[in-house]
């Protein structure tokens, strides 16, 4: 006989036992955004376009004449060459070909003008002394500042600007092309004078690489024709038999 007991655990069992309840998921904190990063979404061009720094200018500064000087000159020809007058005198004189700006700041000096004034508030007359006094450099300054120190024919000094630069230039190219010196020679063959290396620079006519493959092509196909069998000579027809008359 079953005990008590035993009857009311099998009872216990039998019952239907209730689900447990799942654990509470601790809350997730919300993650830190960057300061430097934003979500928010750019819209199209406008996005990417950047943004002004503050405190710059948003366009360029253009830089105007005094307005007490009604003769301001904003192109100024000198030794045949225009120059911007908004520029300081040193600076625009470098416009004129064979004046660079030590050149151009010793002849601002010896004519009494300041460097830094600006070309276009220079009178024409001043203007013209100062070309004056470019071409009389050669008088005034020691030889090893002048672009010619030394002329072939007279020993001269010059200090050529202009068109007259380009002129002793070609002249002295085309003298040492006839004497046949090297430096003619390089220059006839468009070569560089100066002494530069040319295994990977300075390379003329047609490529290497171009050059290389017609060789190669032409070695193989003469190749080709030694190793191929000499073809048999056709061999001679016989000659037809001519019957000899008998003597009668």
């Amino acid at each position: 006989m079953r005990t008590a007991a035993k009857e009311k655990k099998d009872a216990a069992e039998a019952a239907p036992q209730p689900a447990p309840t799942p654990a509470a998921e601790p809350e997730k904190s919300p993650k830190k955004e960057k300061p430097g990063k934003s979500r928010e979404p750019k819209e199209g061009k406008e996005g990417k376009e950047k943004k002004a720094k503050p405190g710059a200018p948003s366009e360029k500064k253009v830089r105007r004449p005094p307005p007490d000087n009604p003769n301001f000159r904003y192109i100024v020809r000198l030794a045949n060459s225009d120059l911007d007058g908004l520029r300081p005198a040193a600076l625009a004189l470098t416009g004129v070909p064979g004046v660079g700006l030590r050149i151009a700041e010793v002849t601002c000096r010896l004519a009494g003008i300041n460097p830094g004034e600006m070309l276009g508030n220079i009178p024409e007359a001043t203007v013209d002394g100062l070309e004056g006094m470019i071409n009389d450099l050669p008088h005034k300054l020691p030889p090893w500042m002048l672009n010619h120190p030394a002329d072939h024919a007279t020993t001269e000094v010059h200090h050529y600007i202009s068109a007259d630069l380009e002129t002793s230039r070609r002249d002295d190219v085309n003298l040492m092309k006839m004497i046949r010196s090297y430096r003619g020679v390089r220059h006839e063959r468009g070569q560089k004078v100066r002494g530069q290396r040319t295994r990977s620079n300075g390379r003329t006519g047609m490529a290497a690489g171009v050059l290389k493959k017609v060789a190669k092509e032409a070695a193989a196909a003469k190749s080709k024709e030694s190793s191929a069998p000499a073809a048999a000579a056709p061999a001679a027809a016989p000659a037809p038999a001519v019957a000899e008359k008998k003597k009668v």
